[in-house]
């Protein structure tokens, strides 16, 4: 077992003081010895000490560390295009005739247009920037799915400065994670850590690309765990960061948060700021939460989430003493989900939710945590204080709909994998476009559509793979005949021409 000794130095009118030496048992108090007779005559400031095995001093650096992950943590670049309407640009001809509508439009009105001006659609091109880190040799990368939501292009730059395009394998929302993939092998990855080894205070690095900044390295220490502050938009967020002080600002997103055994601990996503640049606080996604959502993405094509069925709160001095509870920490139930995990186990209402799994919780984000790392069909330990009593429960969680076992492929709702929701055109839109039917794409979601093409919300599919659609069931039906790769042909109302979007069902 290594055993260290950490030595603070500051500078005081020149001069070196001695701050703070605390010396683990079974040192060599000889060994030190050199190095206090010595000690002005070094020029430190705030600097910590630690001494090896073998009994040298040295300075506490994280050049080690640096140089085995650096290579791994990627600069992510987007492109999205966006439409807007260009009025152009023309000189209007000043009317003759100072008594005709055309004149008083021309000074207290908008100008009168050419016969022959038409407006054009122009797109406009919205880049974005962020980090992501290789987590394996054949081009898997991590990073936020803030990052590159709504991109139609990825682009990944290496350290070495090669550039690749990036194709997106799946995203979850409800954690901000993305799992991204290049056609490049042999890449150097960031080996998985256990975050929930991380301690508060332990050091800490910070590896990304802020503000443009390639290959860029903070440090500092795990300032808290299990920070929950609002800031994903989902309705099943799961916000149970780990907070650092080491600097991280914007491009630092998708980057990687790492022990100085260069183990990924954390997805770096968030900071607290009141300026929009680092002010102290930083916030990652614990490794656990994240090696399961992209474990499930690669596995079975899709987050496999669990639910404990109960809507939950933290509880204060005040909220204990109101409510007449026993508990001052803990996650209280404040109402379930009828024939939900919970309330099929025996949870109730007002009971505090203060372990799960043997592992303490202390506030909701607690709650969040573990039973985010589980799947459905899980039987977890739930263990409540109920009005000063200790119970324990088994609970068997489930997913949104209520089923207790996972999702195989083969059960997979073809237009939940598709990410979207639709409906049928109705005969008045479909005469005035000219088509016998078809089927509009309400809302991108979460998906394959979302992952794989550029379709926009309000794109009207008129065929699966040159076959003629025109209601929402004989599109489902149509792609459960489909093995491999499909293709859909449409139209959008304001845009001219038929468009093609293909993808893969895998």
């Amino acid at each position: 077992m290594k055993k260290f000794v950490h030595l603070v130095i500051a500078s005081i009118a020149g001069s070196a003081l001695t701050i703070g030496f605390f010396m683990a048992a079974g040192i060599n108090k000889k060994a030190t010895e050199p190095f206090l007779k010595s000690l002005n005559a070094i020029p430190a400031h705030n600097v910590v000490y630690s001494v090896k095995e073998d009994g040298e001093i040295v300075p506490l650096e994280f050049t080690e560390v640096s140089k085995q992950v650096m290579d791994a943590v990627v600069h992510v670049k987007t492109s999205r295009k966006i439409s807007t309407r260009n009025q152009g640009f023309y000189f209007p001809q000043f009317p003759s005739d100072p008594f005709s509508d055309d004149f008083f439009r021309f000074f207290f009105d908008e100008p009168v247009k050419p016969k022959n001006y038409k407006e054009k659609e122009q797109p406009l091109i919205q880049s974005g920037s962020g980090s992501g880190v290789i987590i394996n040799s054949n081009g898997y990368i991590i990073t936020n799915n803030h990052v590159i939501e709504g991109a139609d292009e990825i682009e990944v730059s290496l350290p070495d400065n090669e550039i690749y395009k990036a194709k997106v394998i799946g995203t979850d929302p409800s954690t901000d994670l993305a799992l991204l993939q290049i056609k490049k092998d042999n890449l150097k990855s960031i080996p998985m850590g256990n975050s929930d080894a991380v301690e508060v205070g332990e050091w800490v690095l910070a590896v990304g690309n802020p503000f443009n900044l390639n290959s860029t390295v903070t440090a500092g220490i795990v300032s808290a765990k299990g920070r929950n502050i609002n800031i994903i938009n989902d309705k099943s967020a799961i916000e149970a960061f780990i907070q650092t002080d080491a600097a991280i600002n914007p491009g630092n997103s998708g980057g990687a948060l790492v022990n100085l055994k260069g183990e990924l601990i954390g997805i770096n996503t968030a900071i607290a700021s009141p300026t929009g640049t680092y002010a102290g606080y930083g916030f990652a996604i614990p490794a656990n939460i994240v090696n399961k959502v992209i474990t499930d993405i690669m596995k079975y094509g899709m987050v496999q989430r669990a639910y404990l069925g109960v809507i939950i709160r933290d509880i204060d001095g005040n909220f204990a003493q109101k409510n007449d509870l026993n508990a001052y920490t803990g996650a209280y139930v404040d109402s379930l989900v009828e024939k939900g995990a919970a309330f099929t186990a025996g949870i109730k209402k007002g009971d505090v939710i203060t372990g799960i799994e043997g592992k303490p919780v202390r506030r909701t984000a607690d709650v969040l945590e573990q039973i985010g790392r589980h799947h459905p069909g899980d039987e977890i330990k739930v263990t409540v204080d109920r009005k000063g009593k200790e119970m324990t429960f088994d609970v068997v969680l489930a997913d949104l709909k209520g089923h207790k076992k996972l999702t195989s492929r083969s059960e997979q709702n073809i237009l939940d994998l598709l990410g979207a929701s639709f409906e049928t055109v109705d005969d008045k839109t479909a005469q005035k476009l000219g088509i016998k039917g078809g089927v509009r794409v309400k809302e991108l979601k979460n998906g394959i559509l979302k992952n794989q093409t550029g379709m926009k919300e309000g794109f009207i599919i008129t065929g699966v793979n040159n076959k003629k659609v025109t209601t929402v069931e004989q599109m489902k039906n149509e792609l459960n005949e489909i093995e491999g790769g499909a293709m859909f042909s449409g139209i959008y109302e304001d845009y001219p021409g038929e468009m093609y979007y293909a993808f893969g069902l895998k």
